[in-house]
């Protein structure tokens, strides 16, 4: 049988991941305009602070003009006000606009993940996904808004401090700038470096968080076993490889700044030693040499901050690397496309369907299954564990594809219908039912959020539930807590039901609903059950074989296969699977 196939996930080259960074700025682009103006006013300050310092040693030393001493030092003190002001509206259009920018990727993120078929979770682990949507979009935060920021910024007052030093000394200038090229090439070897190294960081903390994901939420069965111990030292572990991964980041990047000091102050001591000179010989002013040394600085700073920027920018790359391979994922199942028929009778079919698990393409769950179960028709699905009966569930609901043979609805194939509008023709119920962290009337009404708060009871009542929800002193405004953890099971199954109800569907599926109950909450759920199964296509699949008694048909299951079909009496006479099963759980009882 030939391995399912998932969609492909893309490679980014760092030139596209930069060209997607940079996009993502585009619908702030008016803000970003109005910030980058307030960016130059207060660069441009920034830049005239030394041309201040000149006039004041300068005069004070040579002219002893007070008066242009005082004029000098009121207009830097303007001067200071005013950058002050553009600086804070330059940092919070910025800021503010990357805030936007990441709510709209986290947006899409999630929205692209809730796209993927099921196939896709099944290989991926929940904490890596939501490490990617939660460290991963905050790390590009800072890429698309202040850093875009800082960048602009430190560009500006580097290339405006170029051109003032060569106003000042031009033979000083080009002595300075002997060095900046050897800065500039190791920049740009150690940004190349740290963005493989930021890639693997942020690999290495989504393991970490995977780790805290799946033991936080099997705290119950963490405690039951007494295995703290060994979840906080198994959590421990992947910090440590993510500590040890991270150190090694570091131990470069310190390598690349100190260098790059070193460079930066070798620098300043050549200019210091070349200025003085020119000073002793008269071809350059205290001031002008004064004023030469901040500009050296101002340009040394701001080329240093654009290699931090740099390597931000790498680190950000390697994490947007991961996000957008996931936001270019093709999902196998598309959510949205196909056919959307007007009317839905619910006649299923199954012909020649052979299925195996994309995590396990080699072990055959379902081996030419051949099935018809007409409109409104109630079929019991039986069998040992492993015997594929979840999956013909599966299959119907379309969360995977069958390797071979087709499924039908009224006729059509399931490939050609629109997934979203299929499943929202079938119900499931199943053995362990998924409760959101809401109250109860929002639980029920997940499937039709528009409807009314007389359907939400009326669905209750239905599904025997409204009774013990009255009971609450919020009644349906009751919170359930993470998965439903503070009702019972058979609470949470009539929630269930009721969720089933509500969303009256023509197909209905219930996977082992009433297996885990005791036999009063089984006696109430069964109740409501029998109830929605009424006028609908219903497949019931079962280990309790007293549940199925009464279904119009009985398919029994081996090795992915239906081996006997018949009502319950019919099977019971005939000397096969069934009727051991059956006689196993008397035994049993």
């Amino acid at each position: 049988m030939p391995p399912s196939v998932t969609a492909p996930t893309p490679h980014l080259s760092s030139g596209v991941t930069a060209r997607r960074l940079l996009a993502l700025a585009r619908p702030e682009l008016g803000t970003l305009l109005v910030a980058t103006v307030f960016l130059f006013i207060s660069s441009g300050a920034s830049l005239v602070y030394p041309q201040g310092v000149r006039i004041l040693i300068d005069e004070a030393l040579n002219a002893k003009n007070r008066g242009l001493i005082d004029k000098a030092a009121l207009v830097m003190l303007a001067v200071f006000l005013v950058q002050g002001v553009a600086t804070a509206l330059r940092f919070y259009l910025f800021t503010n606009a990357g805030e936007r920018v990441v709510m709209r990727l986290r947006q899409d993120f999630f929205r692209r993940l809730m796209d993927q078929e099921v196939a896709f979770f099944d290989t991926r682990r929940t904490g890596e996904l939501t490490s990617r949507l939660a460290s991963d979009t905050t790390v590009l935060q800072n890429t698309v808004s202040a850093n875009i920021s800082q960048g602009l910024r430190n560009a500006v007052q580097a290339l405006g401090g170029i051109v003032l030093l060569f106003y000042t000394s031009p033979s000083l200038t080009f002595l300075m700038l002997a060095i900046v090229p050897v800065v500039a090439v190791g920049g740009m070897v150690y940004g190349r470096r740290v963005r493989g190294l930021s890639r693997n960081v942020q690999d290495a903390l989504a393991k970490a968080s995977e780790v805290a994901e799946e033991s936080l939420s099997g705290m119950r069965t963490v405690r039951s076993f007494a295995a703290e111990p060994s979840e906080v030292a198994r959590y421990g572990n992947a910090v440590k490889n993510a500590y040890e991964v991270a150190r090694n980041r570091a131990r470069q990047s310190a390598a690349f700044m100190g260098g790059a000091s070193s460079a930066g102050y070798i620098a300043a001591v050549v200019v210091f030693w070349y200025g003085g000179r020119l000073v002793v010989d008269g071809e350059l002013s205290v001031g002008a040499l004064t004023s030469f040394l901040i500009y050296t600085m101002l340009v040394a700073v701001s080329l240093g901050s654009l290699a931090d920027l740099w390597a931000d920018f790498m680190r950000a790359s390697g994490a947007a690397e991961r996000v957008f391979e996931l936001m270019d994922r093709a999902p196998a199942i598309p959510a949205n496309e196909g056919e959307r028929p007007d009317t839905v009778e619910g006649r299923v079919e199954l012909r020649g369907v052979h299925f195996a698990y994309p995590t396990r393409p080699d072990v055959a769950v379902l081996q030419g299954i051949d099935l018809t179960v007409n409109a409104g028709e109630v079929v019991a699905v039986v069998g040992s564990s492993g015997a594929g009966k979840s999956t013909l569930a599966a299959l119907l609901s379309r969360f995977y594809d069958p390797l071979q043979g087709e499924l039908r609805l009224d006729g059509r194939p399931l490939k050609s219908l629109d997934p979203s509008w299929l499943r929202r023709h079938v119900g499931m119920v199943a053995q362990e039912p998924l409760l959101f962290s809401c109250s109860i009337a929002d639980n029920i009404r997940y499937g039709r959020p528009d409807a009314t708060d007389a359907q939400v009871e009326a669905a209750a009542k239905a599904a025997n539930a409204h009774d013990f929800i009255q009971r609450f002193p919020d009644g349906y405004r009751t919170e359930v807590g993470e998965r439903g953890v503070q009702l019972s099971g058979g609470q949470k199954q009539r929630v269930a039901i009721a969720r089933a109800v509500l969303k009256d569907p023509r197909i209905l599926i219930l996977d082992e609903a009433t297996s885990a109950l005791d036999s009063e909450s089984e006696h109430l759920v069964k109740d409501a059950l029998d109830r929605l199964m009424q006028g609908r296509t219903t497949l019931i699949i079962a280990h309790r074989l007293s549940t199925v008694a009464n279904a119009q048909r009985v398919l029994v299951m081996e090795h992915g296969r239906v081996v006997q079909s018949g009502t319950h009496s019919t099977l019971m006479t005939q000397d096969g699977l069934y009727r051991r099963l059956v006689e196993r759980q008397v035994v049993a009882a």
